[in-house]
């Protein structure tokens, strides 16, 4: 049979639409669903087609969506990065994607990658009705990653926070910093591999269009060092995939390691290289079969509930 097109869609999460793709799986009868967003200050557009049509040629349907403030969903001002905020885009997500045609709601996982990978894993733990989740090359702990980053650059990073809370204040318009840069810039992905990488994903579409910009308001300088979602690890009873990157330069792999240690049902996937070698190529390749493997065997119609 030949694959649906995908589908240009939106859902509420508090008054704003979220902009989504929909992917319906080849076929009529009720299908697994495979829900998915990006991490730190990515949209759709970046990379995340290439794994919903894997997933979709596989026999799922799959909705990929856009936090508020980002990409092509609503949300004033722009590149707003709000933990609270981006946690109920998802549960907005989850709720809508059951409501789906031709979908199975006992048969529903999440998929995050990076940071986005530290809300499927956060989300994981609470009561949703969500049968799995996959944790791609996950942020797991703030302050591990904060260690990461240069000092002077942590306390330019504060600096321009507390500038940015005092215009928020004042009702002024936020003050931002970059999102990824070369070291020594002012921004919060500065490793020596962050750069080249996360620009990788950019398609010169996606810069014309101007639904992603190298930019996020500085007051979340002051949120990510302290969400912790390991936290929560042992509430985790779904089954989890966590796909870590050894050499992970945002993202340190041990304290994942050791919070998927606390996790029941987990499954772990260690891959040699950095946080961004996975989205093309031979690294591609290898994280999308194992995480095909894994939604094949907790999403089948014969998985126990």
């Amino acid at each position: 049979m030949t694959q649906a097109p995908r589908q240009d869609l939106f859902f509420s999460s508090h008054g704003l639409r979220c902009a989504a793709w929909f992917y319906p799986a080849p076929g009529v009868a009720p299908s697994a669903l495979v829900i998915m967003a990006h991490g730190l200050g990515a949209t759709r557009e970046l990379g995340l087609d290439a794994f919903a049509l894997r997933f979709q040629a596989a026999g799922f349907s799959v909705l990929v969506f856009d936090y508020r403030h980002y990409g092509a969903s609503e949300g004033e001002p722009r590149e707003l990065m709000s933990v609270g905020k981006q946690l109920d885009d998802w549960r907005a997500a989850i709720a809508y994607g059951k409501t789906l045609p031709n979908i199975d709601s006992k048969r529903v996982a999440i998929w995050g990658s990076s940071f986005g990978g530290g809300h499927t894993m956060r989300l994981a733990s609470e009561n949703l009705g969500v049968a799995a989740a996959v944790s791609q090359v996950p942020f797991s702990n703030g302050i591990a990653s904060v260690l990461k980053i240069p000092l002077l650059t942590v306390l330019l990073i504060t600096f321009n926070a507390l500038l940015d809370l005092a215009r928020q204040l004042f009702g002024l318009s936020p003050r931002y910093i970059g999102l990824v840069g070369k070291p020594g810039a002012v921004a919060m992905m500065t490793a020596p591999d962050c750069n080249d990488g996360y620009l990788r994903l950019v398609s010169a579409d996606t810069l014309a269009r101007g639904t992603w910009r190298n930019r996020m308001t500085a007051r979340a300088g002051l949120a990510i060092p302290m969400y912790m979602p390991g936290r929560v690890a042992a509430k985790v009873a779904i089954p989890i995939l966590f796909a870590i990157a050894e050499n992970d330069s945002i993202a340190p792999a041990a304290p994942t390691h050791a919070i998927a240690k606390r996790v029941a049902r987990a499954e772990v996937k260690s891959y040699p290289n950095g946080h961004f070698d996975y989205y093309s190529g031979a690294g591609f390749e290898q994280i999308v079969a194992d995480e095909l493997a894994f939604l094949t065997r907790h999403l089948s119609s014969q998985a126990p509930a």
